[in-house]
């Protein structure tokens, strides 16, 4: 059973509830003051408290998307990607390889005509050698004859992390706000490209090229929309592409977009902060190189570089977000540029989850669609 699935809960709240009431029946027999009976105490106290805490712990994980699977929670992911012969004869003739499809949950109809789809695929990164697995939603209009000749605008999603793609679809309900969105006329149809940053697993790279190691922001400034080009309709003119991100994805979609203007149009940060930390989760990201680790201070970056000609979007909380007061900031340095855009969702509370995003994603689509183009 997989660490997500809906027995591994079950079973654990079972579990939890059966040492608790073998706690309480047992508690009399281990009253006296022997060494065993007091071992016996001690034992199932301990038995019952990790019991509890391991079942909020998956509940939690059930909620929130933190971990994929046993491997991903105990950093032994061995998934080393999809080899892709992309010769002339090589088979797949694409970095991108659709695995499975499915409809969109909450929407009425199979036909993807009227339903949408989603892709889960498998991407290989033709410059990096990066592989790594997402989901692609398709919008309804992607498949009805009218628009057979059109392309779509697309957005790149992202977790945190180190977050699960799935979260995109099941917690996050992306793909269902999108059609929903658009339907009502609220935003035009666009193509979602859902996946997490952690593209060398379990390493958080934060969306940099490591010296000797993961090119992280070259797969995803220049492997990710190739591949995607290369299966699906999607605008090439760089007005075409936005990216939107949670937490560390928050901060990825930023500095991509600022780093990258003539690839992303616009980039959302939910929750962003605006620096790499360097922690055991990262390891050194840097290597002594100084350029590279003033890139990826996006504070830096405005102050040194030439201001991005690119569209963003940044979201906080006046009680509940840490990042409240660097986004204010953060803010005010953009508009100082005179050219790169800046808006913000600000709510008034709001905590560093999934229940808070959930909040601000609508209105974020909303305004990546009116900054992206469909050519």
């Amino acid at each position: 059973m997989g660490l997500t699935s809906n027995k591994v809960l079950v079973l654990a709240v079972a579990f939890a509830a059966v040492l608790f009431v073998a706690t309480v029946w047992l508690w009399p027999r281990l009253a006296r003051q022997n060494w065993r009976a007091v071992s016996g105490r001690v034992a199932l106290l301990l038995a019952t408290q990790l019991a509890l805490f391991s079942t909020l712990g998956v509940a939690a994980n059930q909620a929130f998307g933190f971990y994929a699977s046993w491997a991903d929670l105990f950093g032994r992911e061995t998934d080393q990607g999809v080899v892709v012969d992309h010769s002339a004869n090589g088979g797949t003739g694409g970095p991108l390889q659709v695995l499975s499809t499915s409809t969109v949950q909450g929407v009425k109809g199979s036909r993807p005509q009227t339903a949408g789809q989603i892709h889960k695929v498998d991407i290989v990164g033709r410059k990096t050698h990066i592989a790594t697995p997402a989901y692609v939603y398709l919008p309804p209009e992607y498949f009805q004859p009218q628009y057979r000749t059109r392309t779509f605008p697309a957005a790149v999603v992202l977790t945190g992390y180190p977050g699960t793609a799935q979260a995109l679809v099941d917690k996050l309900h992306y793909p269902r706000t999108a059609q929903e969105l658009a339907k009502d006329g609220r935003m035009q149809p666009m193509i979602l490209v859902m996946m997490r940053p952690t593209v060398a697993p379990p390493r958080d790279t934060e969306c940099v090229d490591v010296p000797g190691g993961p090119q992280t922001e070259t797969f995803f400034a220049k492997d990710l929309p190739e591949a995607v080009l290369a299966h699906y309709r999607v605008g090439k003119r760089p007005g075409s592409w936005g990216i939107i991100g949670d937490s560390t994805g928050g901060y990825c979609a930023l500095k991509l977009a600022m780093h990258h203007p003539n690839v992303y149009a616009a980039g959302a940060g939910l929750s962003p902060y605006y620096k790499a930390p360097i922690d055991p989760t990262t390891g050194d990201l840097f290597h002594g190189d100084k350029n590279l680790q003033n890139r990826a201070d996006l504070w830096w970056f405005l102050k040194h570089q030439p201001a991005p000609d690119t569209s963003l979007l940044v979201t906080s909380s006046k009680l509940g977000e840490h990042n409240y007061k660097d986004t204010l900031r953060f803010i005010e340095r953009v508009r100082a540029t005179n050219l790169t855009r800046i808006s913000s969702i600000i709510l008034d509370s709001g905590g560093h989850n999934f229940n808070t995003w959930r909040r601000e994603i609508p209105p974020t689509l909303q305004w990546i669609s009116g900054r992206l183009s469909d050519r």
